[in-house]
């Protein structure tokens, strides 16, 4: 019952923001990452999405991805990817999401020519085998009903010695099963990290500007539930992290 109703807090949510944002001020929706000394420098338009880039960037730096076919599943209103487009220069970019609002979004917003996005499931990749060099998947998996059918897929679309590269959280309970399912898929551990605790500094510094974006663009009635999608200081899912109740992992994994 508790994942059909996340389930349709996040259809409400997509359906919301792609309604109220007008002036495209959530093109993020990860937690973030942070750790001392190593900020990045951005342009003066990315610093409000500090610690979701800086995520990103932690991710899809994890190889070299210059002049690679890279392909997002879970790339919701594309803030990600289109950082990873302009700065880490990959040949051709596509993303794909479920939710059709975050797609529409996408089409209309970034302008690229060598990016496509796409809506489609992430258990049924629409391409042929082979066809990237690597996939990447940033806080998306965790609501996927059956994750280890998306691991095979990843698997499937990726091209001979090509990269996964997988950003996300469990409960620290299932962290073991979720290490298993990406071994049956046939993917090799380059490298795996836990990055919890950087991530519940990321929580803590980015809470005073989500609390102004949320009274600025959710209802009152709605503000206390957005709170706790966005894991803000005190919340139950921010001390789900603080506690490690749930684990944040980024893994390298190689076809």
């Amino acid at each position: 019952m508790k994942e059909k109703i996340k389930s349709l807090f996040f259809k409400i949510w997509y359906w919301y923001i792609s309604s109220a944002d007008k002036n495209a001020e959530v093109i993020f929706m990860n937690y973030g990452y942070s750790k001392e000394k190593e900020e990045l420098k951005l342009d003066e338009k990315d610093k409000k999405n500090r610690y979701s880039i800086q995520l990103y960037n932690l991710v899809a730096k994890g190889v070299d991805i210059t002049e690679k076919d890279l392909l997002e599943v879970g790339c919701g209103r594309g803030g990600g990817l289109s950082y990873i487009n302009q700065n880490l220069l990959p040949k051709n970019v596509t993303g794909i999401d479920l939710n059709k609002k975050a797609i529409q979004f996408c089409n209309k917003f970034y302008k690229d020519t060598n990016s496509t996005f796409i809506q489609a499931n992430a258990q049924k990749l629409p391409f042929e085998d082979n066809s990237f060099d690597v996939v990447l998947n940033v806080e998306s998996s965790h609501r996927y009903p059956q994750p280890e059918v998306f691991f095979k897929e990843v698997y499937r679309v990726l091209k001979p010695e090509g990269y996964f590269l997988f950003a996300d959280f469990r409960y620290d309970y299932e962290i073991e099963e979720t290490e298993l399912q990406l071994k049956k898929s046939g993917l090799k551990i380059e490298k795996k990290q836990d990055i919890t605790q950087n991530v519940v500094k990321a929580l803590k510094f980015a809470t005073p500007d989500r609390e102004i974006l949320i009274k600025k663009i959710v209802p009152k009635l709605l503000q206390n539930l957005a709170g706790q999608f966005a894991a803000i200081a005190g919340t139950p899912t921010y001390n789900k992290f603080l506690t490690r109740k749930f684990i944040y992992f980024n893994y390298i994994l190689k076809k």
